[in-house]
């Protein structure tokens, strides 16, 4: 059976398989990468999966390389796909007055399809994810499309929080690593809705967790939605807000666990520290434990 997918790696990992793939995208208009851990169970029968999404300046290859995450997962028997954070190859520069080191065409394409110029062509990733990547995954790998988790650390947090709300039934569970919570009240979110979105603040609330949990007509995720958060974290308190996010949950009734670690920084030192909780969160979720 032929298959869109182009195998660029393959490395043998507690049993199973780390691979990196590349293939070109209908909904991108551009080649995309992403990366995929094969447990040793995926070798008999579909595996549930668990999509991790990146965050600023990552790619498809910083979980898999930085996060530890492999070793646990195989022990479970769970499938860990993580795509690229954003298009690449667009030509399309910077938005004017972007931040320092922050450029949008590298590495900040925040989860969602973009409705303003020059964006809309390409940054399409919300509909690469849900229409795309999860198809392909089901149709060319041994994952179990009916048993999907999300996850994700920082924009991919966001993404992964949004996602989740947006797509009701699509993941079975949700969690992040000190994700932008309420990105419509931050400096981050505001100036990726202006450039992706446009300056009509009316759009914007349809991408931001705390805003999208308190439109909920009931708890989304009755068995729970977990986020750690570290207290030395530098971009706490003017980009995350997760206590938003915890006010929201608390008014709908939504089992939110938000664990506040002190002298835990934003990077994947703090990430790889809680990892095996966040699997273990998937795994009972997908009921694997």
């Amino acid at each position: 059976m032929t298959t869109p997918l182009d195998l660029q790696s393959a490395h043998a990992c507690f049993g199973g398989e780390q691979r990196f793939y590349k293939h070109d995208s209908t909904e991108i208009g551009l080649p995309m990468k992403f990366s995929v851990y094969l447990p040793p169970q995926a070798q008999q029968a579909p595996v549930p999966a668990v999509l991790y999404l990146a965050g600023l300046t990552c790619n498809e290859e910083t979980f898999m390389t930085k996060a530890g995450a492999q070793r646990l997962a195989a022990e479970l028997g769970l499938t860990l796909v993580a795509p690229d954070t954003s298009p690449r190859g667009a030509q399309v520069e910077s938005l004017p007055g972007a931040t320092a080191g922050w450029d949008f065409g590298i590495g900040a394409g925040f989860y969602l399809d973009a409705t303003q110029e020059p964006w809309r062509t390409h940054w399409r990733m919300e509909s690469y994810i849900v229409r795309e990547l999860l198809p392909l995954l089901t149709q060319h790998l041994p994952v179990d499309g009916e048993r999907i988790g999300i996850f994700g650390h920082s924009m991919g947090g966001h993404g992964a929080l949004t996602l989740a709300l947006r797509h009701p039934g699509r993941f079975k569970t949700v969690s992040a690593f000190a994700p932008i919570c309420a990105p419509t009240q931050c400096p981050w979110g505001e100036k990726a809705f202006t450039g992706y979105l446009g300056a009509d603040r009316t759009a914007w609330g349809e991408h931001d967790a705390t805003v999208l949990m308190q439109n909920q007509p009931m708890a989304p995720y009755p068995a729970g939605i977990l986020i750690d958060q570290g207290l030395a974290d530098k971009f706490l308190a003017e980009q995350l807000h997760p206590q938003l996010l915890e006010e929201a949950c608390a008014a709908i009734g939504q089992p939110l666990t938000l664990r506040r670690h002190a002298g835990y920084d934003h990077g994947y030192y703090f990430v790889q520290s809680f990892m095996a909780d966040h699997l273990q969160h998937h795994a009972h979720g997908l009921k694997l434990s």
